[in-house]
């Protein structure tokens, strides 16, 4: 595994989260001098954070991680930390270099990266990527956004033939040289406009992942999205244009497709959806890439069954159905699980508010939900969008809005809790929201 370069031997690492404290742990195994700074008080840290002393690494948190350490070489930015920042900032006018998690895991990396990104769909793509490769005997691992964090997992390159990393936006930012072989863009929606000015500055940050692509390598792209030239060789997918010579993998019956030739049933699958086949489709489409055959790959997509908080069935109480869809934080994803359901829905949305326009989706929402139950910082916008069209409820809380959408709910029905936003106004995350959701409908059970 390389080194860093010797006049990189003192490294701050802004942000004690896990890629952070990968990176810190990383460096410090080659012999760097590294301070880790958070901005959270004390009493916010991880235990792991707080005992980075016992692994030689300094932890400086508050106020204090506004300051620059003397003798700084080298910003190492994990990627909650918004390069805008006064904090990241202040070493920027320091004339400190600064780099990110991803770039310095990149470069220590012995194996081709495959990396997914997207607004929705990664997590699920990036296992999916993962299990094809391990069921047709290529050795993988996969981290990243998706955790654990790349520079955890980099030391298990040399055994590895190829990594599977799940890469963001926010990683992207600040990529130097990170040029993976397979580079896969599953779709681009609204999102993070809490910390992008606008679409377009997101979507340069994410287009990013091509940026040092070669003719050697290749590109996985979703048709319906105008990306700028690529050098890659590029493969393409939509479940929801029909195919075309330009179209590599397309649905069609609920199969898909490779060059209009059937090669996998959705229905062979635990997956459903037309976004879950785009997911599936861009697996396939790493495999061919990589020179799998169809047979090698369909076995380890059959067996997938796909995270919590996906389109998560919690439960059925009096003939109506709960599902979990608390990783829907945009309304891209909230679009996506309403039009894969034939069934009335009654809708728990709302969260923190990101800057989302929930306007977008209302006729969708009016076509599909008998009604809206709003909760958390958004609601009150929400209602002022749906109202018009939509029976909307406000909910003080997430056991409350259970409770009225189970009063609203008719037999058939589904209730969906797909927030459409984040989840830190009222929960930890969108796990612990789900969770939250999932033991309320059990005791409703």
């Amino acid at each position: 595994m390389n080194a860093i370069p010797s006049y990189f031997k003192t490294v701050a690492v802004l942000g004690a989260g896990e890629s952070g404290l990968a990176a810190a742990r990383l460096l410090a195994s080659e012999g760097a001098v590294v301070t880790v700074l958070d901005t959270a008080p004390a009493s916010q840290m991880g235990e792991s954070a707080l005992r980075l002393s016992e692994e030689g690494i300094s932890l400086r948190n508050g106020d204090e991680a506004l300051l620059v350490p003397a003798k700084t070489e080298l910003a190492v930015l994990s990627p909650g930390i918004d390069p805008a920042s006064p904090q990241v900032q202040a070493f920027a006018r320091a004339g400190i270099p600064l780099t990110g998690e991803l770039e310095i895991a990149f470069e220590r990396c012995l194996c081709p990266v495959v990396a997914i990104t997207g607004t929705n769909g990664k997590t699920t793509t990036t296992q999916l990527v993962e299990a094809l490769f391990k069921g047709a005997g290529v050795p993988t691992s996969a981290c990243g956004n998706i955790g654990p964090a790349f520079s955890s997992k980099v030391a298990d390159s040399q055994n590895l033939e190829v990594m599977t990393v799940e890469v963001s936006s926010f990683q992207l930012e600040t990529i130097q040289s990170f040029s993976p072989k397979i580079a896969v863009w599953l779709n681009f929606a609204p999102d993070h406009l809490d910390r992008y000015a606008s679409m377009e500055a997101y979507f340069a940050a994410k287009v990013r992942v091509f940026e040092n692509q070669t003719a050697e390598d290749w590109a996985v792209v979703n048709a319906r999205d105008t990306l700028p030239p690529l050098k890659a060789k590029v493969l393409r997918f939509s479940a929801y244009e029909p195919y075309t010579p330009e179209i590599d993998f397309t649905l069609k019956n609920g199969v898909i497709e490779f060059r209009g030739q059937p090669v996998l049933r959705l229905a062979d699958t635990f997956l459903r959806g037309a976004h879950n086949a785009e997911n599936l489709m861009a697996a396939l489409a790493c495999g061919v890439a990589w020179g799998l055959s169809w047979e090698a790959m369909r076995a380890p997509l059959c067996e997938y069954k796909a995270l919590p908080h996906r389109c998560e069935v919690v439960g059925t109480v009096g003939g109506v159905e709960y599902v979990n869809d608390s990783k829907a934080t945009n309304l891209d994803a909230v679009e996506k699980a309403l039009c894969s359901e034939k069934r009335r829905v009654v809708l728990i949305a709302g969260g923190k508010d990101k800057g989302f326009e929930f306007g977008a989706i209302t006729k969708l929402v009016a076509a599909h939900c008998r009604a809206a139950v709003l909760i958390g910082e958004m609601a009150g916008r929400i209602e002022q969008c749906w109202g018009p069209s939509v029976p909307c409820l406000r909910a003080g809380s997430l056991v409350e809005a259970v409770n009225l959408s189970k009063g609203v709910a008719q037999p058939g029905d589904l209730v969906l809790f797909s927030p459409g936003t984040s989840s830190f106004d009222m929960f930890k995350n969108y796990a612990d929201r789900g969770n939250q959701f999932r033991t309320i409908v059990q005791q409703l059970s």
